[in-house]
């Protein structure tokens, strides 16, 4: 059961207009976003901060790894609510369902690439408590990717941690979409929603 109540279209008020991107891009509100509503400059703030992290440049690695990587932070800080969420944006960015639900293998299975192996086991380290990152870790991220791509992968981290304890310590309930999916697409690899069924 959520600890604090998601707002509605009309309790959020004249904020709605700044979240219509994500409205448009989700084709829904998320309920984590309308907990941070009621403190709208909160709001703003991360929405401001994921733009600037998904701003595609050049050399950016793609958004459907800097979502698996998202997901791997969320498995390993243990938020059902943001695997859900970044399985689903890895997927609807092009991101085969089949390899975000070996995401629990990715260290021994054929459907990752040593590449991706080394941003995902950055992701697991870099979320843990306290942070496992090595500078080996570091040598083997620089044999695959720029400083930029580097920084790109653990912003993506970051932003993931902190959506991680928001969500899982206000039992943020999980809308019907990602929870289809999740359900759908990484039941069977043992993600279950918890805490974050609707009321």
């Amino acid at each position: 059961m959520t600890r604090i109540k998601p707002l509605t279209d009309e309790e959020i008020g004249n904020s709605i207009d700044y979240l219509k991107p994500t409205i448009e891009r989700l084709g829904f509100l998320p309920n984590s976003q309308r907990i941070m509503a009621r403190k709208p400059e909160l709001l703003i703030g991360i929405n401001e901060l994921y733009k600037a992290i998904m701003h595609r440049t050049e050399e950016s690695v793609s958004p459907g790894l800097l979502y698996l990587v998202g997901n791997a932070s969320s498995l390993a800080a243990g938020c059902m609510y943001c695997v859900a969420h970044s399985g689903g944006a890895a997927n609807h960015s092009g991101e085969d369902a089949a390899k975000i639900a070996a995401i629990w293998e990715f260290e021994t299975s054929d459907l990752f690439t040593e590449a991706e192996r080394v941003a995902l086991r950055f992701a697991q380290a870099a979320s843990s408590i306290p942070n496992m990152v090595t500078d080996e870790d570091f040598d083997a991220l620089k044999e695959h990717y720029t400083d930029y791509q580097i920084v790109e992968l653990l912003s993506i981290i970051g932003l993931y941690g902190f959506f991680n304890r928001w969500n899982d310590t206000f039992a943020t309930p999980l809308e019907d979409g990602p929870r289809d999916f999740a359900e759908n697409a990484i039941g069977n690899a043992g993600w279950t929603v918890g805490k974050h069924a609707a009321d």
